[in-house]
């Protein structure tokens, strides 16, 4: 069994690092937005910030150069990823089972990155196997992913709850969705049972580390950790292709809709591209726009819009 977890956990990295870049890519290609206009934005002037305004108010805007405080995104960037923040101005009702299990999410993370920390300098060199620092960081890192993985437990289980009991969720509740909470559950649920039922000729988690590391055949992960950790490899192999990589989709939503108020310049890139895009035929269902698939966008912006028949 060792093996095939090794395997997993290998494969899982693998599939979910290509999903992550395919997303990306996906993202990063796609057209230029239509702007939003919200504001105010982070990256602008504080003193202007401070009552929603923005750099369009200052006289002459276009002849001066646009600063950026770029300062100001990172903290709303890390207010929204650590705190949910918007969430919980807007949806505290679920914002409680959203922070536990995201909270559980991050610490089971960094609860991992401890313990490669301290495991990698004696998967390379064995003579470091019991240095101060493993010794310290690997017991704290095994807490650590055990209280992430019951926050992740806890929080799934509320949401999953929610989705099933609340009415004004019902629209957005599809059997992916339930599959996936049910799926956190499972994988996470046989991560902590395998950490409290441990066997006495069963590897420390600090073993299974360098085993992983080292890809030591002889390492005992025992049954049900092996199960547990098979399953979350195959979680993070699903997670880039669902719904569920909105993490990646935020990234693109702050910066290149919410926050992009770059002005377009001429003979910038992005004149250039605004200018490829009044060649493509739109097919909305807006009959105002007659956009039926045979006029370009620039002839529907030349003319005026068509009239809607009274009733």
């Amino acid at each position: 069994m060792t093996i095939a977890v090794y395997l997993a956990i290998y494969a899982g990295a693998a599939m979910f690092l290509a999903g992550c870049l395919r997303r990306i890519l996906i993202y990063a290609r796609a057209p230029l937005h239509l702007r939003w206009e919200l504001y105010p934005v982070p990256h602008e002037d504080p003193a202007r910030a401070e009552h929603g305004g923005s750099y369009f108010e200052s006289a002459g805007w276009w002849h001066k150069p646009q600063v950026f405080h770029r300062c100001r995104e990172w903290m709303a960037m890390f207010q929204e990823i650590a705190f949910l923040k918007s969430l919980r101005e807007f949806n505290p009702r679920l914002w409680i089972p959203s922070f536990l299990f995201h909270g559980g999410l991050y610490l089971w993370i960094a609860s991992l990155i401890l313990m490669m920390a301290a495991t990698l300098p004696g998967a390379l060199t064995p003579e470091l196997q019991i240095a101060r620092l493993s010794v310290a960081l690997l017991p704290a890192a095994a807490w650590a992913g055990f209280a992430g993985e019951i926050l992740v437990i806890a929080g799934a289980l509320l949401l999953l709850l929610r989705r099933m009991t609340d009415v004004s969720l019902k629209n957005y509740t599809k059997a992916g969705d339930i599959f996936n909470l049910l799926f956190f559950i499972v994988a996470f649920a046989f991560l902590a049972a395998g950490f409290v039922i441990h066997g006495s000729n069963a590897a420390s988690m600090g073993e299974i580390a360098r085993g992983i590391l080292r890809f030591d055949r002889g390492t005992d992960i025992g049954v049900v950790l092996g199960t547990g950790l098979m399953l979350t490899s195959a979680l993070a192999a699903w997670i880039p292709f669902t719904h569920m990589s909105h993490f990646i989709a935020k990234y693109f939503t702050w910066h290149s809709v919410r926050w992009d108020d770059r002005r377009m310049e001429r003979g910038s890139a992005m004149e250039s591209k605004v200018a490829g895009y009044m060649n493509y035929h739109p097919t909305w269902a807006a009959l105002h726009l007659a956009a039926n698939g045979e006029k370009s966008w620039a002839e529907i912006a030349a003319s005026a819009p068509a009239q809607e028949a009274k009733k």
